[in-house]
């Protein structure tokens, strides 16, 4: 088994160019995947297949996931750089009006979202557009589309724009400071409690490292321990590299839009060596 998983960011808008709008990137992408002949599936099911829940996955299969959780994961917006830009939404509502179901039965997004209001708030005003983009009313429409999957993406991110230090003496900005049991608890228990307040019955299953810093604390004690008692199935972080039957569970690679590869090009090769 051999899964690349694609991650994109909504938040990255810098104008209308496949590098620097992920917008562009995904709807790009999709057609790339098609034309491939590549399959997508919900990222849940890669990790099922890991930790032997299901048979491995064949050959052809891509995962699709976005991180932080802004509302553009969801909704239209206007941007001042880049004019009406489709959410990641109806990116795959429109890839389905022109192909039909049946060309991506699978298709599917999971979005790692960040859990506290007030630090999403704060993000908006220094990082957004200032407008209330990043909210957590549209996760459950989200859900019950089925075509997305809501995760953990940690109570804060630990972003660099909060209060520093932050409770428990966390210092912002690194989430590889997140090394002893109750700063583990504040960002990674607390946003599940959260999380899955708003999504129950269904309840989160999968963690992503923030900024795909990863603590010894976290990778080596806590989610082995105490995630696998708040239900989580495994971690993701970046790593550039597809999911394997060898691969960490606690710490799953991704490949990052406008990182990993930059160009329909870098993508075509990518997906050409390591989806098979």
């Amino acid at each position: 088994m051999r899964v690349p998983v694609l991650t994109y960011h909504a938040a990255i808008i810098s104008g209308t160019d496949y590098l620097g709008n992920d917008h562009v990137a995904l709807a790009s992408d999709l057609e790339l995947i098609q034309r491939f002949g590549l399959r997508i599936v919900p990222l849940q099911q890669v990790v099922n297949a890991r930790i032997g829940r299901c048979e491995p996955l064949p050959a052809g299969c891509v995962a699709l996931s976005c991180d932080d959780g802004t509302d553009y994961d969801y909704r239209d917006l206007e941007h001042p750089a880049a004019g009406p830009v489709r959410s990641f939404h109806n990116l795959m509502t429109d890839f389905q009006f022109r192909h039909g179901h049946e060309a991506q039965p699978g298709l599917h997004m999971t979005a790692f979202v960040t859990a506290d209001p007030e630090a999403r708030q704060r993000m908006d005003q220094r990082c957004l557009q200032a407008r209330g983009d990043f909210n957590d009313d549209w996760w459950r429409p989200a859900l019950l589309s089925g075509r997305w999957a809501i995760e953990n993406h940690s109570w804060d991110h630990n972003h660099p724009e909060l209060d520093s230090p932050g409770p428990h003496g966390i210092q912002r900005g690194d989430f590889a400071n997140i090394d002893r049991f109750e700063k583990a608890e504040y960002e990674i228990a607390q946003a599940r409690d959260y999380i899955d307040q708003r999504l129950a019955p269904s309840r989160t299953r999968l963690f992503c490292y923030p900024f795909g810093h990863v603590s010894s604390y976290l990778h080596d004690e806590y989610l082995p321990t105490r995630g696998v008692e708040l239900g989580l199935d495994a971690a993701f972080c970046d790593g550039g590299e597809p999911v394997t039957m060898d691969s960490d569970r606690w710490r799953l690679p991704r490949y990052i839009c406008g990182w990993h590869w930059k160009s329909p090009t870098e993508l075509e090769r990518l997906l050409g060596t390591r989806a098979m």
